[in-house]
Formats: structure tokens, sequence, C-alpha cells
């Protein structure tokens, strides 16, 4: 590998740090959040909530605009926006304050969580390997650093602001020079890329048709992709309060389950691509299902705090391999448009946040908070069904790879 791939790989995954460490720091702080700017539980949701879909219309924005800028462009200002709106959300003390910073926040995470995943399929592609769950895991081993800021922050009861300001202090500049030696894939959006004739005659011509191939093509990864947020929003929004409201753990306590499920993301991703190697995705793709809702099952089930955390140690050590594959896979589905399938693949991620969030609150003020943890554990066991989407189908194409039959769904079309 060349020293251009090399460094891009490098700031590639320091993005993916950065980010993790980002979004720890706001998750993790969620009970300050509320009480700083006076927000009610039954208006805490509504919050949540719009931070996924202000995110999914930002991972949209990205699809259009990737055909015209490359994604290490839209990553190397869409990150600092992110940090940036972290702070503020530190800083203001009003509702309408937050609103706006939340809002940034949801926006440039989308536009940035799409041109990351971009960035690491097209390098994934050119390795030759799989690596994906690399990028993950360096953003597992930033939400570790972030959750251990939030509990040095809860514990010293020290301000958002003063707890953000350090970090974005330390970030921004990095993530800011590091952006020089992002590597792009070929062509931006992928839409010129010249399909063997092969593939038009077996997948139909007409543009209807092609669609609706594309759809049901992307609709099982889209699904694995909802099941599997929905389970990390999950842990993400409610392991803080589930700790302490339903588990009676102290407010510093509640800080530790996030960090545990990401040292486990980090573990299962540190070691997942050489399982990917070895046993292949599709057998990778299924443990971790089964990891993650016994982990859920634990959760629901634990008479304190010490085996609600064991509960979050297998979530964070099964769902970790779900998403990276996921990206990979759309990646394989359709690799002369991977950055348009990668960003639309991701509308699911801010979905299945968006379904998340809300259906736990909802099942625990309507039922108990036990009952909801049993609802993403039946979700992430549907994975298995659609397991076998993530597995190479080969073609010939004459030069020795192995490559989807359904790649692009027609000559000179917009693939997706």
């Amino acid at each position: 590998m060349t020293d251009v791939l090399r460094r891009g790989r490098a700031s590639l995954a320091f993005s993916f740090f950065a980010q993790g460490a980002t979004f720890a720091l706001l998750v993790t702080r969620i009970p300050a959040i509320q009480d700083r700017y006076g927000v009610s539980d039954a208006l805490l949701p509504a919050f949540l909530a719009a931070v996924p879909i202000l995110a999914g219309v930002g991972s949209v924005t990205t699809e259009q605009l990737v055909k015209r800028i490359r994604p290490s462009r839209l990553l190397r200002w869409s990150q600092p926006v992110v940090l940036l709106a972290l702070l503020g959300v530190g800083a203001g003390d009003r509702l309408v304050e937050l609103a706006v910073a939340l809002g940034a926040f949801g926006l440039a995470v989308g536009a940035l969580d799409a041109s990351m995943n971009m960035l690491g399929v097209s390098l994934q592609r050119t390795y030759g390997r799989s690596i994906m769950l690399g990028f993950h895991a360096t953003y597992s081993l930033g939400g570790i650093v972030g959750a251990s800021l939030a509990w040095v922050g809860a514990h010293w009861h020290l301000s958002l602001f003063v707890s953000y300001l350090p970090v974005v202090l330390v970030l921004l500049p990095a993530a800011f020079v590091g952006s020089r030696w992002y590597v792009d894939g070929g062509a931006a959006s992928g839409l010129e890329a010249d399909v063997d004739a092969g593939v038009d005659a077996e997948v139909g011509k007409g543009q209807g048709e092609s669609g609706a191939l594309v759809f049901r093509l992307l609709l099982p990864l889209c699904l694995v992709m909802t099941f599997a947020y929905i389970g990390d929003s999950t842990v993400s929004n409610w392991s803080a309060k589930y700790l302490q409201d339903v588990l009676g753990s102290s407010e510093q306590l509640a800080t530790v389950p996030y960090n545990v499920y990401m040292v486990m993301t980090l573990v299962g991703r540190a070691v997942g691509d050489f399982g990917v190697r070895r046993f292949g995705a599709v057998a990778v793709v299924r443990l971790g299902a089964v990891v993650a809702a016994l982990g859920f099952a634990v959760v629901a089930v634990a008479p304190g705090a010490w085996v609600g955390m064991l509960g979050f140690t297998l979530l964070g050590l099964g769902l970790c391999v779900l998403v990276p594959q996921t990206f990979a896979a759309a990646g394989r589905l359709f690799p002369g448009a991977s950055d348009a399938a990668i960003a639309r693949l991701n509308i699911f991620n801010y979905v299945g946040f968006l379904i998340g969030s809300p259906l736990v609150g909802a099942l625990g003020d309507a039922w108990n908070y036990r009952g909801a943890m049993l609802v993403p554990m039946v979700l992430v066991l549907a994975t298995l069904g659609y397991a076998r989407s993530f597995a190479p189908e080969p073609d010939r194409y004459g030069d020795g790879h192995e490559r989807p039959r359904t790649a692009d769904v027609g000559r000179g079309s917009n693939g997706l």
C-alpha cells in the first residue's frame, strides 16, 4: 500500500475517533443536559427524536451533494460543525438555544456519518480486504474516551461547557489538519460506472424495473441497519436513566454502562475484521445478533446495577459488528454507486434512532422499562433472517475478483 493510502486510512480513523468521542459526550450527559435546560421527561423524547430526523435530512442531502462534491470535502467541513454544535449545547441555558445547537448537530452529523462511511468503503475496496470494522473500532475508542470524560465531569460536578471546551479545542484543529490526507474513491457519485452488458440482460433495462430491483436488494440491509440502531439508541439514550431509575445506581455510576458498552464494541471491532476474513460476514453477523439479544435479555431481568452492566457488556460485543458490515455489504452490492448506496442506507441509521428512543420511552412509561428492553431484543434477533444478504454473490468479469451479480442496475443509469 502506498503512503497516500496509509495516511488516508489513518486520517479517516481519527475522524471516526473524534466523532465517537463527540457523540459519547453528548449522550452520556443527557440527564445533565435535561437538568440544565429544564427539559421535562415528557419533552425529552421530542428533543432526542429531533436529532436523528435532522441527521436523516443531512444524509439525504449528502446523497445529492456527492454528485458534485467529493465526500472528503463534505467530511472536512461537517466535522467542525458537529464539534462546535456540541460546545453550543454546553454553552446555552434556554430551550431555544438547546434546540438550535441540537439542530446544527443533527444536520451536520448526517453528512459526517455518510461521508465517513463512503470513504471507508472506498478504502476497503482499494485494500481488497475487510478493514471497515477497524474504522468503527476507532469510533468505539473515541466513545470510550468521551464517556470517560463525561464520568469525570459528573464526578467533579463540572458544567457542560467546562467539560466540552477542552475536547473541542483538541479535536477541532486535529481533525481539520488530518482532513488534508483523506482519500476519495473513484467518481464522487459512482453514477458514471461502466457496467457489464450481461448485467443489464439479467436485471432488466427499464428504469422502473431497475428502481424496484435496487429497493429489493437494499431493503434487507436497511432493515438490519434499523434494528441495529434501535438497539444502539436504546443503550446510548436510556442506559444511564435505566441504571439510575430502574436499577438504583448513583448518577456517577450511571455513566458507566455506555463506557462498558463502548469498550466491548472496541474489542469486538478490533478482532472483527479477522473474523470476517476467516469465517465470512454471514457467520459474524449471525453471532453478533445472538450475543446482542442475550445482552438485552440480561438487562431486562437484572436484579441490580452490576448485572445490568453485564448485559450492556454483551450488547456492545454483539451489536458492534452489525453496522460496519452493513455498510460494507452495501458497498459490495453496488460497487459502481457505493456513495449513493451508503448515503441512502445511512438514513436508516437515524430511522433506528428515531424509532428506538421514543419506543423504549413510551413502552417504559406505559408498561415498564424492563419489558421495554425485550422489544429491541426481538428486533435484533430478526437480523438472523437477513444474514444471507451479507454474503458476496460471485460473478465472473474475467479479472479474478468476486463481485455482486447485481452490482449496478443499468448501463449509464443512476444505479440508485
